[in-house]
């Protein structure tokens, strides 16, 4: 149990193979430490993986843990994690979701669920106030992801005589055959990349339900609600998060996006598409969004609703939009709303599949592998998504990523990849910043486990996309921002408050300007206070984490602990996944992206990754083998 506030104080293991469930030790100590979410999971992962495990071997694991403030009402808080080890990248990885299942995990008492070994044949597990009933799920194979969680209410209905209140997380066909990027869905929100679904599906695991009647108690229910009113009005109204997002939805970032040359465009070949007004936010907002809607407990509400063959679904996100639509050469935007839809009802990452498909049809068109596939012609693709799903034909190699596949066949240079994991639709050429943090980050090609720096680099500050100054130190302490945020369980959209909404409303303002041009040089500054941000024994409003963490939990928490919880959770995956192989010569990009200029004309528009990864490892305290020592691992208390 827990002396803190929000947690539920349990943690338990489910073994697949024996159908029994054991506690699992986690102490306060470790809460103090880790906070909870995908720091959480990638410490029990630390603590129980060799390095000798495969993915789809039961001796994997997979940890879901939710965060303090999930399910206490804190703002944007209803986000839970899934790690395991990942069919894509070979290492250990993290997939966010903000569907309802943490939420629901809560009120069935538990903080995280372990789980190991594998069923015999394909089931699902109910969770009912922490007790667990395995279920045969025959009559759910092949089903997609909609019709299965419908399935799966009408049969929790039955059995209980009324109306179950609860979260699910389930698989499509995508998962149960072992596609390498298949995702795992909750609601209509999915925790879509690295494979966290084919992991599912190698345990005969097709789905997960959980109901109860815990509710996370809040340790200062009057502060914290002041707290989060002030929160919540600062939230909506920066332009961000209370204009763009809400307006327009992460859509909005496509014109932004072209105008700076970031929008992946012909398999990263290019970073603008000339036909990016059909396929951009505002359009969407114009001819086809019905409504806007959000997760639990957030007051952004970014999502779309938009109509698919009959229905109003969610809507596709900015990934989505650029990497189906100028990242293919593909600018009808109905289409990319219906295959967002039937990805996610097959159960499949929409950015690993379209990044495989853009080097699919580079690959045909240079005569590398011949699939049929082209750019521009979008005609069958609904059906090759669905072969994906089934490893039907083409679709059996297209399931394996684009890294699988150049290997292969050769086009390696154009496997628009990093450890595996195929890129977010940021085009880095133009923010090389954003292409460090691809190449460094611990899961592989994310933008947001890389640190997100493209914020800085034009959609939100407008700092020098192109110089390498000061970019490594910006990388790790953006990194550790959001790592420590995505503990405690809240959606990583709210860090944009943390720019000031001035710096956005007016950005050739002469402040604005010289902030711009002073950031590239805080490069130092950042590092020291990397390496001692204790001094920061206070909490600033710009960064309200720390505070609604005291509030809802009692754990006192300043800035510089918030500061060290995120550096100690990057650290941490960091040193499990050194135990499969990770070091300084994963950490890549493909040459497409280093060694030719978006610009022939300017020699600077590529990334300088070496240049920067050098500095990168030394503002972490790793050493040349881009990896934390002893010594570091000591200092963070890992060890």
């Amino acid at each position: 149990m827990t002396n803190y506030c929000g947690y539920m104080g349990k943690v338990l293991v489910l073994d697949l193979t024996t159908k029994k469930t054991e506690n699992y030790i986690w102490t306060d100590l470790d809460r103090e430490k880790y906070i909870g979410g995908k720091a959480m999971a990638s410490k029990i992962l630390y603590d129980n993986l060799t390095g000798s495990e495969t993915p789809f071997g039961p001796e994997n694991l997979i940890v879901i843990a939710t965060g303090p403030l999930t399910g206490t009402g804190a703002p944007s808080s209803n986000r839970f994690d899934i790690s395991s080890l990942s069919p894509l990248t070979g290492i250990t990885s993290s997939s966010n979701c903000g569907g309802n299942f943490g939420h629901y995990l809560k009120k069935a008492g538990l903080d995280a669920l372990i789980i190991r070994g594998a069923c015999e044949e394909l089931n699902w597990v109910e969770i009912d106030n922490g007790e667990f009933v395995f279920h045969d799920a025959a009559d759910l194979q092949d089903l997609k992801c909609g019709e299965t969680q419908d399935t799966l209410q009408k049969k929790l209905n039955e059995a209980h005589g009324r109306q179950i209140r609860c979260g699910m997380v389930c698989i499509g066909p995508a998962g149960e055959n072992l596609v390498r990027y298949a995702s795992v869905i909750s609601g209509e929100r999915a925790a879509g990349r690295a494979g966290m679904g084919a992991v599912f599906g190698s345990k005969k695991l097709k789905a997960i339900t959980a109901a109860g009647d815990a509710v996370p108690t809040v340790f200062d229910k009057e502060g914290a609600a002041e707290h989060r009113k002030k929160w919540v009005n600062y939230i909506r109204s920066h332009p961000l998060t209370g204009d763009q997002l809400p307006k327009l939805g992460t859509a909005g970032l496509v014109s932004s996006m072209q105008v700076h040359g970031l929008l992946s465009t012909r398999n990263y070949a290019k970073g603008q598409f000339e036909e990016f007004e059909k396929v951009n936010g505002e359009t969407l907002a114009e001819e086809l969004n019905v409504a806007n809607n959000g997760c639990l407990s957030c007051p952004i509400r970014c999502t779309r609703r938009v109509p698919v063959e009959g229905k109003t679904v969610k809507g596709p996100e900015l990934e989505t939009l650029g990497l189906l639509g100028g990242n293919i050469e593909n600018a009808d935007l109905e289409q990319i709303c219906r295959w967002n839809y039937e990805l996610d009802e097959l159960g499949m990452d929409t950015i690993s599949a379209a990044g495989t498909l853009a080097w699919a049809m580079e690959a045909n068109e240079k005569g590398i592998w011949k699939s049929g596939l082209a750019f521009g012609e979008r005609e069958k693709l609904s059906q090759v998504f669905d072969d994906i799903a089934h490893r039907r034909g083409i679709g059996a190699e297209l399931a394996e990523g684009s890294r699988r596949l150049s290997k292969k066949y050769g086009g390696q240079d154009f496997a628009i990849q990093s450890k595996g994991m195929e890129l977010a639709a940021y085009e880095p050429r133009r923010a090389v910043g954003q292409g460090l943090g691809y190449a460094v980050a611990n899961r592989g090609g994310c933008h947001l486990n890389g640190g997100y720096l493209v914020v800085l680099e034009g959609l939100g500050l407008n700092i020098d996309g192109q110089t390498p100054r000061g970019k490594a130190d910006l990388c790790m302490v953006m990194q550790d921002l959001m790592e420590a945020i995505s503990c405690g369980g809240q959606c990583l959209f709210t860090s944009y408050g943390v720019v000031p909404g001035f710096m956005i409303r007016n950005p050739n303002g002469l402040l604005q300007r010289a902030v711009n041009a002073v950031v590239p040089f805080a490069g130092p500054a950042v590092r020291v206070y990397n390496k001692i941000p204790e001094v920061a024994c206070f909490n600033i409003p710009l960064i309200p984490y720390p505070t609604e963490l005291y509030y809802t939990t009692g754990m006192k928490m300043t800035l510089g602990q918030f500061t060290r919880a995120g550096e100690r959770s990057y650290n941490v995956e960091r040193a499990v996944n050194a135990r499969f192989g990770v070091s300084a010569a994963n950490d890549k990009l493909p040459k497409r992206l280093t060694d030719a200029p978006q610009d022939p004309n300017n020699p600077k528009t590529k990334v300088p990754l070496e240049q920067m990864k050098k500095t990168y490892y030394r503002a972490r305290g790793w050493g040349k083998n881009g990896l934390p020592g002893e010594k570091k691992l000591r200092r963070l208390g890992i060890r």
